[in-house]
């Protein structure tokens, strides 16, 4: 691309994208600490029933299928804001690397390919850039794939609790079922099921997916 227009990095131009960069950049941080607080309603809500749960000898063991079951509601509503917040700091990310990098760098020639035109197409109609499940697996291998694994581990519960204790493959099954409505291979189902999908998503948006920072390589340095 040819040498951008004089007029594009004038004082004015300058100005009005330095407010525009720092009202994206408040944007972003908003939807980060929307982010946190459903991460905190996740944590605190398995922390309340694991003390119900192990204080109390008579709670069955199925309550963490109801720890599930929130942690994931908790999941999805962060795995939508955090498809928000991606959309947002693309915006961020573009400016940064087309607008105040050439600034830094003090060469224009640094503003390359069609950056302005995607930037005002997404102003005018805002999209997302990454597909729900992509949120929802990025959320839950940064966070939520932790608080399901310490779900699972308490489910050990089964051992402490059952009335008779277990002693074989057996009494483990039959300890798993709750009282004779809910049978054991329903429990069963949803800690394998749970455990899957957790391990599985995981992998998955490794390959697929990469973090918003990298490790500084052999040809990189940052000294002060």
């Amino acid at each position: 691309m040819s040498d951008a227009p004089p007029q594009r990095m004038d004082n004015a131009y300058v100005t009005a994208m330095s407010h525009f960069y720092r009202g994206e950049l408040g944007r972003i941080m908003a939807w980060r600490a929307r982010l946190d607080n459903t991460t905190n309603w996740a944590i605190t809500t398995t922390s309340t029933i694991f003390t119900v749960a192990f204080s109390i000898e008579r709670v069955p063991h199925i309550i963490f299928v109801f720890n599930i079951s929130i942690v994931s509601i908790m999941l999805w509503i962060e795995s939508r804001r955090y498809r928000f917040y991606d959309a947002f700091r693309g915006r961020v990310r573009m400016l940064e690397a087309h607008f105040l990098v050439p600034l830094v760098a003090q060469n224009p020639n640094l503003l390359q390919g069609d950056w302005r035109k995607l930037m005002c197409e997404d102003l005018l109609i805002p999209s997302f850039k990454i597909s729900t499940l992509e949120g929802l697996a990025r959320r839950l291998r940064r966070n939520y794939a932790f608080i399901y694994l310490v779900i699972l581990v308490a489910w050990t519960k089964i051992f402490l609790h059952a009335q008779p204790p277990i002693t074989g493959l057996a009494s483990f099954y039959k300890a798993m079922s709750v009282g004779t409505s809910i049978p054991g291979w329903f429990v069963a189902s949803i800690f394998s099921a749970t455990f899957l999908m957790v391990v599985a998503t995981t992998v998955w948006v490794g390959f697929r997916s990469s973090g918003e920072f990298t490790d500084f390589g052999p040809r990189r340095a940052w000294k002060i």
